[in-house]
């Protein structure tokens, strides 16, 4: 193949092969976006259970809490109630859809290596007055967590997102080339020229004006590319939904540490276990926050 015809055959296929990249881009882009979404889900919930039980407490009524036992309980329940339980009203409201996207993108063992992890971290805590940095807690659980960090638990997340961050830059770039590329191609002709041929010379100035056009609209389906893959990066930003999760894990952590009186781990606390059941797991902390409250009368007495 001459360099002539390689010239042709690369202005011919650059666009179809930007239209394959953008396609595969935004592919991979709209399951990042929805994998941390799935994930910043769950610290709405989360952040849900948290203001309402904050919003139940009563100060000075309870005293004696653990930073470490409320937060685990809060976060047992928050992933019981949202997987667990909605797997059981599956039977009488189907939907598949969600549990199979759960099951591929690992939101479940995404989630539950979450509260793993957390609980993990904060069992060590050392009590103080001052706010301990849960913001470095919660960022560490999150970039150490596989099933969040990798798509499909393969391909790394944050190398993919870049990538697919850079190529408005790149489709432009590659439009560009092809323009170049186009030009150089058909200014060598334009030196065989003789103008004592002048049929000869129109015909190569014909042919020249042809490629120039023709080499041009590379540039044109590089910007247009370049504009579409801005747009949906904007529209599926996935940074957005990682700050917002972060944020209402933080704050949420943070207003339990504000209503906890220590952090001490109780020596009969069992661990979490993300397979139990959870109607016997929900019923069961139902049943110790009444003996809770009844305790709590009978010391008032």
């Amino acid at each position: 193949m001459t360099t002539k015809a390689f010239a042709e055959y690369f202005i011919i296929s650059l666009p179809y092969v930007m239209g394959a990249v953008f396609l595969v881009g935004l592919f991979f882009r709209a399951v990042i976006y929805y994998t941390v979404r799935r994930h910043e889900s769950f610290a709405r919930e989360f952040e849900k259970r948290v203001n309402r039980f904050i919003e139940a407490e009563v100060p000075g009524k309870v005293d004696n809490v653990s930073f470490y036992v409320l937060t685990k309980k809060l976060l047992e329940r928050t992933y019981y109630e949202v997987f667990e339980i909605r797997d059981r009203m599956k039977r009488r409201k189907p939907d598949n859809v969600m549990s199979a996207s759960d099951r591929v993108f690992l939101v479940r063992q995404g989630c539950a290596w979450l509260v793993k992890d957390i609980l993990k971290q904060v069992k060590f805590l050392r009590w103080t007055d001052d706010n301990p940095k849960l913001l470095n807690i919660t960022k560490a659980t999150l970039q150490h967590n596989p099933c969040f960090n990798k798509v499909f638990g393969v391909i790394p997340m944050v190398g993919m997102n870049d990538l697919i961050s850079i190529l408005p830059g790149l489709f432009v770039v590659a439009g560009i080339l092809g323009t170049f590329i186009g030009i150089a191609g058909g200014l060598q002709e334009l030196g065989t020229m003789n103008l004592q041929d002048l049929e000869n010379t129109k015909n190569i100035m014909d042919r020249f004006l042809h490629e120039i056009s023709f080499a041009m609209k590379t540039s044109i389906a590089g910007i247009i590319f370049s504009l579409l893959a801005h747009v949906t990066n904007v529209i599926l930003s996935p940074e957005r939904a990682y700050v917002s999760m972060i944020d209402r894990f933080e704050s949420s952590l943070d207003l339990l540490w504000y209503r906890a009186d220590n952090n001490n781990f109780p020596a009969h606390e069992r661990p979490f276990d993300e397979h139990r059941d959870a109607v016997e797991a929900l019923a069961e902390d139902a049943l110790n926050k009444e003996i809770g409250k009844t305790a709590a009368v009978v010391r008032g007495a």
